[in-house]
Order: structure tokens, then C-alpha cells, then sequence
């Protein structure tokens, strides 16, 4: 693919003694325009092999007119000023385009009635609407607020899209911003919670004040918006917009050291159109959920709190912090809801462990609760007392009671029976089958794909609840029975695999690397799927070439080993308590846990 060419080639290299001009070209890619004269510089220099490329047909027109636009440039800077006009129409009548310039030459530079002009206050930009600009908040450039605060003032719409709000930073465009309101002109902001820096009082300001627009994202877990752009539609077609790092602030207004670039509809057309592109469907995005401050300003503050920010308004004492879904089990919730509209009553929800299958489980109990209009009574079953102690402070987060549950494991006994946190063992001790079929509204079975297991079987069998949620991270077992087939038809109801999550920025991103330990298994027995297991102790433990490689591959990849939380995986309990004894002797604080 070729692009620009120049009567002078970058990086050329003039050769000249005192002939005529040979400028020989660095080793290197190019995208220059094959001319006569490229070809006659490169005919000197046999030695350098050229690769040429055709020039796609959609693209011919903007490499053609850039060549001729730096040759017209050239010549009329070395014309007369007087006789520039002339030659650009002499130009323009070779190319059979009737529209001449008038003598001056003189620009339009404004239109609008005379009414309009006595009320609004006509600044310009310091950088022409055509150009573009590289703003560093140095002494020499223009000071980036007071460059925003005339883009604002000539704005029929202004889209901002910023990883924070802070009030320092609004305060600096106050004027421009009333402006924009008296005018009617639309102002739309994205932003987020993003580590709790952004302030609900310049959210609320951004609305009430300036007629604003405002979308938030409150994922806490990830932050996918970094962000920091504004972009200046004009009905006049002269857009502008600034892309780079400053956010909202004070310091990244004035004097921090923020690199802004400044874009334009005429200059840079292709990237003003991906702008607005991009920035519509961002606005489209359920990702990102428009504020209200009377609506969502305490939903707000509990965000930015999670976040490590603080309160910026007066908090309503009457008000209790909810437990809100984020967006990825709001859509679960939602998957739930449709698949019972379908009237299926029993399903399954695969989601990768650390997406908050608990949480789901327990928005989802609230719904059916306010829907129904009563209490409900429900099972929720674990095979393990600190999961089922995990869960109950999850629904009793979510139901606002502190009362809410009671659990059935080991030695605690409930009294009431209307809202169970029980163990399949305690369940099997009771003898599931004193229980009427029908006694619980919702059952909750956590790690579903134990289903298959006698315990579960019986439990299953037995119980007919309004309604039955299966939850797993791990549908697939090593049996190969697929269990949403087994219980639910070959359905599941909603499904967020581990590879999802990650991509969606849920969870905390790894890198993995492969390292190959030189270790033989090509003499070890495979029984029952696996590798003895003995063999592969001996095999393992007191292996101390490969422990050392251990050693030294994870000083590699890790930034500090003094700061790391970590756990090794080892093949027996015995390698675990050696390896632990490796890496106390390497100086890295361990313990063996089995």
C-alpha cells in the first residue's frame, strides 16, 4: 500500500557537488509515490533494491491529491504573495473547478445574525478549526482550559469522555458551560468510578448546573475506560476534538504535564469520523448507565467509596446502600427471567468462579420475593459450612435483613425452617424424605456438577420447589456426564465462561508462561486417567536442579518475590513440604498448606 510522496523524501540524504541535486534514500519502509524523479535518485543507486506496491482504487484519490497538495504548497510559497492567488486558479481551471478564489485572498470566518453575534462571545480557538495541534501545557503552547473554554463557546454539541470528574476542573470552564445551556446546545459526558477519583458533586453540577447528560460506568471490579477526549461538533462542519491525557482536573487543565492532541474535521477527516463513531456507540453501551442525582447519587458514593474515593455530598441518613448488580449479572439476571417466561422453572447458571454466582443467586431470590408478594421459603445447599456461611451474609447484604437464614451444618440446627443455608450431609443425616416435597419455594444448589453424586441425587429426586437454581463455574466432569442435560433438558440459562470473564476485564488478568523443567514422564505408569501419583512423588521430591529452576524462572518473571502472594500446585503432600522448605531456604518466605 502506498501513501504520501514529497518533491523532498524524508530522511533523504542530498549528495550533491554542486551539480545537480542526487538525494540517495536510508535503508528502510516507505510509502512515497513513484515519480520521474524518485526514479531517476534511485537509478543511482543500483546497489538498493525498491519494492513497489499498487495503490488501491479507494485509495488513489487521497494519495494522489496529498502530492499534488505539497507541490501547489511548495510553488505558491515560493511565488510573489501577489501572484498566489492567480496561480492557484490557474491550478483550479486545469482541473475544471468554475469556483475561483476572489482576490486577497480572505476567509470566511463566522456566520451568524446580528442578534446572535451581540449574545454570544465569538473567541477562537487559538489553533485554526483546520489544523491540528499538539498541546503540552508548556509556557509556549496555549493553555489547554482556556483552549477548551473557546471550543465550548463556538459548539453546537460537546461530547466529553473522561475517566474522572473532578469540581477543580469543571470550575475552570464555568462560563463556556453556562453558555452551552442558555444556548440549548447538547452536552453529553462518559465517565466512571475509576479509582474513587471522580466527585459525585461535579457529576451532580454537570446535570443540574450545565443541562448535561451524563453516563457512568460503576464496575469496580475492572476499569476498561481510560480515556480523555472531547469532541466539538459544529453545524458549520468545522468539528474539533481533543484526544490525549487530561481528565477533568485542575492540574491536568493548567499545569501538569498532559500531551493533547487536537484534531479536526478538515485535517484529520478519517479520525474525527472514528471519534464520533466510536463515542455513539459507547453511549449505546448498557455498560455505562445514565445519572440521575436524585436517583442514583447514592449509588454513586457507595461506587466511588468501593473505589478508594470518598463522599462529596451530604449523605441521606435515611438511605441504606443496596446491593447492586453489576452489569454482567444484570444480564444473567435478566437471561433468568426470560428463560421462566418461556415457563422453564428450573435452570442452570454457569459463571466463572470470582463473577459472584452467590450474588446473582441472591438478586435473583429478591426478585421472586417482591414478585410474589410473600415471603418465600428457601434451601440453598453447599458441601461445606464456610461456603454456606459466605452465602448467608451474601442474601442478608441483598435482603437488608440481618436476621435473614438460618444455617444447617455441623452443630448449628434451625429453628424457624423458612430460609435454610443447609450442607447435602446435614441434609442426608435429617433424612431429606421428612420433608414434603413442596416445603421449599426456591432451592439453590451451589457446585452443581455434584449433582450426579448419590447425596444430590436424593435431594433432587425428591424435592418439586417453585423453583430450582442449579449454579457452577464447572459444568463439564470428569465422567463425561453433562448435567444440564441430566437436569435441565441440555439447557443452560445463562452461561459467563472463565475465558469470558477474562476478556471482559472481570477478573484479575494473568500471563502464562510455559517453562520447560527437563523432567522425564515417559517411563511414568497411567492409571485411572492420571499419573501414578507415587512415582510421581519420588520423581519430584528432592528433585533440586528442577526446584532450582523454579527458583531462578519466577526471579525471572515476577517483579519482586519479597511483595508476591502466591501458590505453588505440587503432586503430593510430601513435594509441597519440600518445595516449601526450597523456597524458605531461597530467601522466599513459604509455607506447605495440604
Amino acid at each position: 500500500m502506498v501513501f504520501v510522496a514529497s518533491t523532498k523524501y524524508p530522511g533523504a540524504v542530498n549528495t550533491s557537488n554542486g551539480g545537480s541535486a542526487i538525494e540517495q534514500l536510508p535503508e528502510g519502509l516507505y510509502e512515497l509515490l513513484k515519480t520521474e524523479r524518485l526514479m531517476t535518485n534511485l537509478s543511482k543507486f543500483p546497489q538498493l533494491r525498491p519494492h513497489f506496491g499498487s495503490v488501491e482504487d479507494e485509495e488513489s484519490a487521497d494519495v494522489l491529491s496529498r502530492h499534488v497538495a505539497d507541490a501547489v504548497r511548495k510553488s505558491l510559497a515560493a511565488a510573489e504573495p501577489t501572484e498566489r492567488v492567480g496561480l492557484a486558479n490557474k491550478l483550479l481551471q486545469e482541473l475544471r473547478d468554475a469556483d475561483r478564489i476572489a482576490p486577497g485572498p480572505t476567509q470566511l470566518r463566522s456566520l451568524h445574525r446580528p442578534d446572535t453575534v451581540k449574545r454570544r462571545n465569538l473567541r477562537r480557538p487559538t489553533t485554526p478549526l483546520s489544523d491540528s495541534a499538539l498541546l503540552t501545557n508548556s509556557k509556549d503552547d496555549p493553555n489547554l482550559a482556556a483552549e477548551l473554554r473557546t471550543e465550548i463557546e463556538s459548539a453546537d454539541t460537546v461530547d466529553l469522555l473522561c475517566a474522572f470528574v473532578r469540581w477543580t476542573g469543571l470550575r475552570l470552564l464555568q462560563p463556556a458551560l453556562e453558555q452551552l445551556k442558555e444556548r440549548g446546545a447538547r452536552l453529553r459526558v462518559i465517565t466512571t468510578t475509576y479509582m474513587g477519583a471522580t466527585e459525585r458533586r461535579a457529576i451532580d453540577e454537570l446535570v443540574t448546573r450545565y443541562g448535561a447528560e451524563v453516563k457512568i460506568s460503576y464496575e469496580t471490579q475492572a476499569t476498561r475506560l481510560h480515556a480523555k477526549a472531547w469532541l466539538f461538533r459544529r453545524n458549520s462542519g468545522f468539528d474539533t476534538a481533543y484526544v490525549g491525557s487530561s481528565n477533568l482536573s485542575q492540574a491536568a487543565l493548567l499545569d501538569g504535564l498532559e500531551w493533547n492532541v487536537r484534531l479536526s474535521s478538515i485535517g484529520t477527516p478519517a479520525l474525527l469520523n472514528k471519534f464520533e463513531i466510536t463515542f455513539d456507540s459507547y453511549w449505546a453501551q448498557r455498560a455505562f448507565q445514565s445519572y440521575d442525582p436524585e436517583r442514583d447519587g447514592e449509588k454513586l458514593d457507595a461506587a466511588l467509596e468501593r473505589n478508594g474515593g470518598r463522599r462529596t455530598s451530604a449523605p441521606d441518613a435515611l438511605t441504606g446502600l443496596e446491593v447492586q448488580p453489576f452489569l454482567h449479572q444484570e444480564e444473567m439476571l435478566e437471561d433468568l427471567e426470560a428463560e421462566r417466561l418461556k415457563g422453564f422453572n428450573h435452570n442452570l447458571v454457569v459463571a466463572a468462579t470470582g463473577t459472584g454466582k452467590t450474588v446473582i443467586a441472591a438478586l435473583d431470590y429478591k426478585r421472586l420475593h417482591e414478585a410474589a408478594g410473600r415471603d418465600l421459603k428457601l434451601l440453598f445447599v453447599a458441601h461445606r459450612q464456610e461456603i454456606l456461611k459466605q452465602a448467608m451474609r451474601t442474601y442478608r447484604d441483598v435482603m437488608q435483613d440481618g436476621a435473614f437464614g438460618e444455617l444447617y451444618v455441623g452443630a448449628h440446627k434451625p429453628e424457624e425452617w423458612k430460609h435454610i443455608f443447609a450442607s447435602v450431609q446435614s441434609l442426608s443425616s435429617l433424612g431429606i424424605e421428612q420433608l414434603k416435597p413442596d416445603f421449599f419455594d426456591v432451592v439453590v444448589i451451589d457446585e452443581f456438577h455434584h449433582a450426579m453424586a448419590p447425596t444430590y441425587r436424593r435431594l433432587l429426586d425428591h424435592l418439586r420447589p417453585q423453583q430450582l437454581l442449579g449454579l457452577t463455574a464447572t459444568p463439564e466432569r470428569g465422567d463425561g456426564v453433562d448435567v444440564a442435560k441430566q437436569f435441565f433438558d441440555g439447557r443452560t440459562a445463562s452461561e459467563l465462561r472463565l475465558w469470558d470473564a477474562l476478556d471482559a476485564d472481570l477478573l484479575v488478568p494473568f500471563h502464562y508462561f510455559g517453562v520447560s523443567d527437563d523432567v522425564d514422564l515417559s517411563q511414568l505408569e497411567w492409571k485411572r486417567g492420571n499419573y501414578d501419583a507415587g512415582q510421581l512423588n519420588n520423581l519430584y521430591t528432592g528433585n533440586d536442579a528442577r526446584a532450582a529452576k523454579v527458583i531462578r524462572e519466577l526471579r525471572d518473571k515476577v517483579t519482586s518475590t519479597d511483595q508476591m502472594r502466591a501458590i505453588g500446585f505440587c503432586v503430593s503432600v510430601q513435594h509441597a513440604h519440600y518445595m516449601a522448605e526450597v523456597f524458605n531456604r531461597a530467601g522466599i518466605a513459604s509455607v506447605a498448606v495440604d
